[in-house]
């Protein structure tokens, strides 16, 4: 392609709109370009990086079993109201009627309309396993669109649906899901982890993210630095220290004034405490029923693992009003010690034997000093509910986790058979007998994947696209089109990589060197070629791979084919 004929407009500022990086240099490189709050046109170069993408992700899962369909955008309201999600799905589902009055969607994931096409061409166990995916615009109306394609409404996403006659079965199409992802994001030149998550609204049991490793990812991870754990800090374990318990306090606890401090940070400095001194109450709302909820100072309460402790459909943190109907006091002052409006007290298992500890007193410009667990106040139930940071024990093998920021391009679910109990997606087994398919799904944000390519992988200059899914493998610059041995030596070197099968873009355009150079590393080609007339005097021209400094002297002669090998 000449870039004189490419619509690819570059920009020099930035946009006011975009926030993250991998927004910006989209923007600025003529990839995208914003019709709606999180609809987005795809420009060429942009179209080209997505369908290598693409084919990556066909090719992986055409070799793990899964065949390709193409499903409805528009889904009629009756098989979301067959699972019961019509409702309970929120505003982020669009809900629309058609000239007839009757209600449809556009699907923001498919597992409806899967099951309803499996159940009525599937009747018996000889026709499972099945694996059906499809590469498809999806449509979720976020409150906040932002961030450009990292968290849009309409975006293009990979989902797949296994149907199996068991649960072994099951796991056995989740691992060649969970292997055929680790495989489509090697092969995107990324790096990733796999990590253990939660399930969330989706439903169901065994759950794994594929995280692209980048510092501006949404999502805090943790890894062992000895073995392959990997979670989401919301799902990690963590398991209690086997040390001694700690002598019993003998000094009674006592009340301060803490005039207006509210937060641990205020209340540490007030009291010149370290935070891991500290019994940090928050009071919760799980199904309609307020709990107290303690962790140490220094450590974050995970929603998550209350939910699952209290088996609640849903936890939130209560509201100012209802904090002062629990406590008698303001947000900042709650406290274990006399506590009696939730209906128990929970606690995370760092909180166990803490003694001389600082709690609120329930009370405005309160707290409590030496207060001990046991004695001042007894806790309901213990249990892992807090976040996990870097330096916490793996629970696999023991070793330090590290901390990571991530952002979720994949995620892999065992499904069991939520749905096909729900919707009547049922086989009959070899003795007749009429069971539920047990279900995995497996979706890949192909459109996000492009996005944290260039969170991942990035400059001052511009993207740095790694090979694979580069839109254009090599860009040759001419540096003077007014010096007929320049054109013709570009010229030629674009028609011999174009005949060996090379992806090359060439600047054609009547600009200065510098512009050229740019512009270039802007559009993150992995591999320049640049042609001055200078070096033409010498027989040799200019070779820079995107991600090094270092810029090689390389034969007229030899650079076909030095490119070609490069680019294999």
């Amino acid at each position: 392609m000449r870039l004189s004929r490419l619509h690819a407009p570059t920009l020099k500022e930035v946009p006011k709109d975009a926030e993250v990086v991998s927004h910006q240099l989209l923007v600025r490189a003529g990839y995208i370009r914003k019709l709606a709050a999180g609809i987005y046109d795809f420009l060429p170069l942009a179209k080209r990086v997505v369908r290598k993408i693409e084919t990556i992700i066909r090719e992986e899962m055409d070799a793990a079993g899964a065949q390709e369909v193409f499903l409805p955008a528009v889904v009629p309201a009756e098989v979301w109201q067959e699972s019961g999600r019509w409702f309970q799905y929120g505003p982020e589902l669009l809900r629309f009627k058609d000239r007839k009055g009757g209600d449809f969607c556009l699907g923001p994931t498919h597992e409806e309309v899967i099951v309803d096409l499996v159940k009525r061409d599937v009747r018996s166990w000889r026709s499972l396993p099945l694996n059906l995916y499809q590469i498809q615009t999806k449509f979720r109306d976020e409150v906040r669109p932002r961030f450009g394609l990292m968290r849009g409404r309409e975006f293009v996403m990979k989902d797949a649906y296994s149907f199996d006659v068991d649960d072994a079965a099951t796991n056995r199409s989740y691992d060649a899901m969970y292997a055929a992802y680790e495989r489509i994001f090697a092969r995107c030149g990324l790096q990733f982890r796999a990590v253990e998550a939660d399930t969330g609204s989706i439903g169901g049991s065994r759950s794994h993210e594929f995280q692209v490793l980048a510092s501006s990812g949404e999502d805090a991870i943790v890894s062992c630095a000895q073995c392959s754990y990997a979670a989401n800090v919301e799902q990690a374990e963590l398991h209690l220290h086997h040390e001694p318990p700690p002598a019993v306090a003998e000094k009674a606890y006592e009340r301060v004034h803490t005039p207006n401090r509210r937060t641990i940070a205020e209340v540490t400095d007030y009291l010149r405490r370290p935070a891991r001194q500290f019994i940090k109450t928050l009071i919760v709302d799980a199904d309609d029923r307020l709990f107290a909820v303690l962790v140490r100072g220094d450590h974050e309460l995970n929603l998550i693992k209350v939910k699952k402790l209290l088996g609640a459909q849903r936890v939130d943190l209560a509201h100012e009003e209802q904090v002062r109907t629990a406590t008698g006091a303001a947000v900042g002052f709650a406290g274990p010690v006399g506590l009696r409006g939730v209906v128990g007290i929970l606690a995370d298992n760092a909180v166990r034997g803490m003694t001389h500890a600082v709690a609120g007193a329930n009370a405005d410009d309160h707290h409590f000093v030496d207060v001990t667990e046991g004695r001042d106040f007894q806790v309901t139930r213990f249990g892992d509910l807090r976040l996990a940071v870097e330096g916490d024990p793996c629970p696999r093998c023991g070793g330090e986790l590290k901390s990571f920021r991530g952002i979720e391009v994949g995620h892999v679910f065992f499904l069991g058979t939520k749905y096909s109990d729900a919707m009547k997606c049922t086989y009959l087994d070899e003795s007749g007998v009429e069971r539920p398919m047990v279900m995995g799904c497996y979706g890949i944000g192909v459109t996000r994947t492009m996005a944290a390519a260039i969170e991942q992988n990035h400059d001052a200059d511009g993207i740095v696209w790694p090979l694979a899914i580069a839109p254009y493998r090599v860009i040759v610059l001419p540096l003077q089109m007014n010096v007929p041995d320049v054109v013709q030596a570009a010229e030629k070197l674009y028609a011999d990589l174009q005949a060996a099968g090379v992806e090359v873009l060439l600047d054609d355009r009547d600009e200065r060197a510098g512009v050229k150079f740019k512009d270039a590393d802007l559009l993150g080609i992995p591999l320049r070629v640049a042609i001055g007339g200078r070096g033409l005097k010498d027989g040799v021209v200019e070779l820079k791979p995107r991600r090094s400094s270092e810029v090689q002297q390389v034969p007229l002669a030899d650079i076909a084919r030095r490119v070609a090998e490069w680019t294999e």
